[in-house]
């Protein structure tokens, strides 16, 4: 398992609880044919205030994805973004960071030298 640090196996357990998590709940609204976004604004203000602070949490976290790839020289970081909109940015954020440590830690691999 190169490059995996304890770091990036928190972040990829992470990924997979929410993964498991949202899909669960999404399969659950399919089959019973819910109004998806109706039940996320309009079942009252706790539901809308949860949306909204996880919306804006998404919209920083995708930012954070798209500049620290470029940054830190990931190619593709944007897909993590787009893939969020057909999983769950619950599973795509923490799996970024899973590959962020992996990068970052091959990068500090890469640049020791040998004995």
């Amino acid at each position: 398992m190169r490059h995996w640090t304890p770091m990036a196996v928190v972040y990829l357990v992470l990924a997979m609880a929410g993964l498991v998590g949202t899909w669960a709940f999404n399969v659950l609204a399919i089959t019973q044919m819910v109004d998806f976004i109706g039940d996320l604004v309009g079942s009252g203000p706790a539901v809308s205030s949860i949306t909204i602070d996880l919306l804006i949490a998404a919209i920083a976290g995708s930012i954070f994805i798209i500049v620290e790839a470029r940054r830190i020289g990931m190619r593709h970081g944007w897909l993590y973004v787009v893939a969020s909109g057909v999983t769950a940015f619950a599973f795509m954020f923490p799996l970024f960071l899973a590959m962020r440590q992996r990068h970052l830690t091959r990068l500090s691999t890469e640049t020791q030298p040998r004995a």
